[in-house]
């Protein structure tokens, strides 16, 4: 069975809407949700998400918000959080570990910390039962992939191309499959792009696939009613995950 992972931005509209998106999709297919982390500049996300960590922000999102919906969540569906170093390295990573073990959180996706800068926190974060998510770029050479996911643990973040989340290109990525699969039997997730139309075709080779943007795009339609989006999320939710295993 493949895996969906589905990114929501903690805090949009509300923490309160974030529990009830969040576990309304625990019961929709998915496997493992990705709780962003609101930051001022997510470089690796396009304009969807950057809308709603922007509206997250200038409603009053603070770090404690994404601690209590989260304690509120993981107990029902594999939580990770997925943010940008800063916030780690301004708080400390320690007092991310700290928190993750308390509300019942499995580890951190950090997109702007690169491999080698990644090599001092790792083994704090996997000391603790946590993981942090590696990335493999199409871009990556063969010995580079080798380096990368020669430890990787949970699942390898495949991204489909190179540029920013929601973007929708297409690159073939069966290569770059087979060169990670020749090194490491950790699961690979595609994300970057993925929905419900290029979800099947994206799932081809790999494990399971990652879905933002799709979602995103739903919770700031502001002509739907906080129920209307969570059903349209859920729909959705459930069409990908049938796509990609039949």
């Amino acid at each position: 069975m493949k895996q969906l992972v589905a990114y929501i931005t903690t805090g949009f509209p509300s923490p309160e809407f974030t529990i009830d998106a969040a576990l309304a999709l625990a019961e929709s297919g998915v496997d493992t949700l990705e709780l962003g982390m609101p930051f001022s500049d997510p470089v690796a996300d396009g304009p969807v998400i950057e809308a709603a960590n922007l509206k997250a922000l200038q409603n009053g999102f603070r770090l404690e918000h994404l601690f209590e919906t989260s304690a509120r969540i993981a107990p029902h569906i594999d939580t990770l959080w997925m943010g940008y170093f800063n916030p780690f390295y301004h708080k400390g990573i320690d007092t991310f570990i700290k928190k993750a073990k308390e509300t019942g959180v499995n580890g951190f996706i950090i997109p702007d910390l690169p491999f080698e800068e990644a090599q001092p926190y790792k083994p704090l974060i996997e000391k603790a039962g946590l993981d942090l998510i590696d990335f493999i770029a199409p871009t990556d050479s063969k010995a580079r992939i080798e380096e990368i996911v020669r430890e990787a643990k949970k699942f390898i973040y495949l991204v489909a191309y190179a540029g920013i989340t929601g973007s929708g290109k297409s690159e073939d990525l069966q290569e770059i499959v087979e060169n990670i699969k020749s090194f490491t039997e950790t699961p690979v997730y595609v994300g970057f792009g993925v929905d419900q139309n290029t979800a099947k075709e994206k799932a081809q080779g790999v494990d399971g696939v990652i879905v933002g943007s799709a979602f995103v795009k739903v919770l700031l339609n502001e002509d739907l009613s906080g129920t209307q989006k969570i059903t349209r999320i859920t729909s959705i939710a459930k069409e990908i995950k049938e796509k990609i295993n039949s």
